[in-house]
């Protein structure tokens, strides 16, 4: 945008609350970052697969990051507010304090976290009821959506938790109420994980079937009876208390949130491609699939029609982007598989010290490493006896099968640093080619995909951003603003204080495209034949739980 548009300084400001960190920028109308801040937050494991987080101390980060970065600011010129966070699940009482989502009693981890996988036998019940609810979320709910937890905490958690709970909350939901006062929910948070229909809202029966009557009976008010889309305006701004803690002004804008990966779609999908060269300039906004890649992956590709993705969630109206209807698929693990394989190896702790000494990330040092020594051949070459199926967390899309588990096969007696490096590739690979299977089933049920728009922490990683490409055949866009999520928070921010029409004038706006990287055709063959060997990975693994399972 030129500066002659709009007057000139309007700030908005964007809170991220990720897996392990909160973060917050300062964000022009143009949507350049102008400060940035980041704060870690708590996480406690009590017990495999159970994974909590505190409310109280993710507020405190919000606030901490924020003052952070509008420190120098004429705090006027600040117009909006506006906050994603993951999907995880905060529980008060009718009081609005923490409860218990532990058999510890601990109040202060009151969150179960999106990744917290305690309820399997809950969403297997819901799933063998085969509501025609579950038809928009692939045909089987997730372990990671809200239903299935919330009926572990009714059948666990009863007297500590259940009966004295007045609000849950999906986390982004949390931080705008805290922040307005305000207790309506995104429409994005409730179609995507609570089964809340854009048009019909709650369905009675389901709720019903699966034993959670009592939020029936209440006519919703403890999950949410008052919906507003992305963007809007809530109430009258910032109350004071927030405004304090925040360092900002009563009163300002605070919009309807986004869950993070939503907020990274509404900051990539929407940018000016003009003059890169990309097939998709002349397509509709539809060609193009948004994936927000950090510790886990989202794929978020849009329609104007619904589109029924077996074992891809959605479709879900007006969920990121207002008038489409949204597809989501998704990988429950990336960026921590990725930690999990390089830290596991034995060699790990000499990548460390030669990292330090070279005052590199381990990650960039072994994308150097594999230069060295992948020779005269392309660097993706070097995995041509190893294969990696990622799914060490379950399988999220498209085969909605969570008791999958990873697979590596091709390993060798030596441990040394070369071997790390070539299981580090492998694994990016693997990763890439799940993307590669999500598209497919994508294309299939009829959306037509062109463009990859990569964001998120592993957008930044170069071997992560080339293998999709050379793996996918598609040209990978990257944007200009490397933290596109909280530009995608800002941009709720601007739409809520009405600087913008609409949240697409505000998107095309305020997201820029920076990199295009462009896949080696040359180097098809070989991902082809790579990619019959990940297929046969999962086939094979059905086949050996099968023979293990009968008489």
């Amino acid at each position: 945008m030129s500066g002659g548009e709009q007057e000139p300084g309007r700030y908005y400001v964007g809170v991220d609350v990720g897996t392990g960190s909160v973060r917050a920028a300062l964000v022009d109308q143009s949507g350049v970052l102008l400060a940035f801040a980041d704060q870690a937050i708590k996480q406690w494991e009590p017990q495999f697969n159970h994974h909590e987080q505190s409310s109280e101390d993710i507020w405190a980060a919000c606030c901490a990051v924020t003052k952070k970065v509008v420190q120098g600011i004429d705090l006027k010129q600040i117009r909006g507010l506006g906050f994603d966070a993951t999907c995880s699940l905060v529980v008060l009482d009718k009081q609005f304090r923490p409860l218990p989502v532990n058999h510890e009693g601990d109040s202060r981890r009151n969150i179960i976290m999106w990744l917290d996988h305690r309820a399997v036998s809950q969403v297997h019940r819901i799933n063998e009821t085969k509501h025609s609810v579950l038809q928009y979320v692939g045909g089987m709910m997730s372990v990671e959506m809200q239903a299935p937890k919330l009926l572990w905490l009714k059948e666990n958690l009863r007297e500590t938790c259940w009966d004295k709970a007045g609000h849950f909350f999906d986390l982004p939901d949390f931080l705008s109420w805290k922040a307005t006062g305000v207790a309506a929910r995104s429409l994005c948070s409730l179609v995507c994980k609570w089964t809340y229909s854009a048009d019909k809202g709650w369905d009675d029966s389901f709720w019903k079937m699966v034993g959670l009557e009592d939020f029936v009976a209440d006519n919703y008010s403890k999950i949410g009876n008052q919906v507003l889309p992305p963007g809007a305006s809530l109430g009258n701004g910032l109350t004071p208390e927030a405004a304090k803690d925040l360092g900002l002004p009563t009163g300002t804008a605070v919009a309807a949130s986004l869950i993070d990966a939503h907020a990274g779609g509404l900051g990539v999908i929407g940018a000016d491609v003009r003059g890169h060269g990309l097939v998709c300039e002349g397509q509709p906004v539809t060609s193009r699939l948004a994936v927000i890649c950090g510790t886990s992956s989202c794929h978020m590709g849009i329609s104007k029609d619904p589109i029924f993705v077996p074992g891809v969630w959605g479709p879900y109206f007006s969920a990121m982007v207002p008038g489409f209807w949204l597809n989501e698929g998704g990988q429950s693990v990336t960026g921590k598989l990725i930690d999990h394989m390089v830290q596991g190896h034995a060699a790990f702790p000499e990548l460390q010290a030669k990292a330090t000494a070279r005052c590199q990330n381990i990650y960039a040092y072994l994308n150097s490493h594999l230069d060295l020594i992948k020779k005269a051949r392309p660097v993706g070459f070097l995995t041509v006896d190893l294969h990696v199926w990622p799914d060490f967390h379950g399988n999220r899309s498209p085969l909605a099968d969570l008791t999958l588990k990873g697979m590596v096969t091709g390993l060798k007696l030596s441990q040394d640093l070369d071997d790390l490096a070539i299981l580090y590739l492998a694994t990016v690979q693997a990763i890439a080619f799940g993307t590669r299977f999500i598209i497919e089933a994508m294309e299939a049920a009829g959306h037509s995909i062109s463009t990859l728009f990569l964001c998120g922490g592993l957008s930044k990683n170069p071997l992560f951003v080339q293998m999709h490409a050379d793996i996918t055949g598609m040209p990978v866009v990257l944007s200009q603003e490397v933290e596109s999520v909280l530009v995608g928070a800002a941009i709720l921010g601007a739409c809520a204080s009405g600087d913008f029409t609409s949240v697409q004038e505000a998107m095309a706006k305020m997201s820029k495209v920076g990199k295009v990287v462009f896949p080696r055709r040359e180097d098809k063959k070989y991902y082809d034949k790579k990619y019959q060997v990940f297929l046969k990975l999962v086939e094979h693994q059905k086949e050996y739980s099968a023979i293990m399972s009968g008489d």
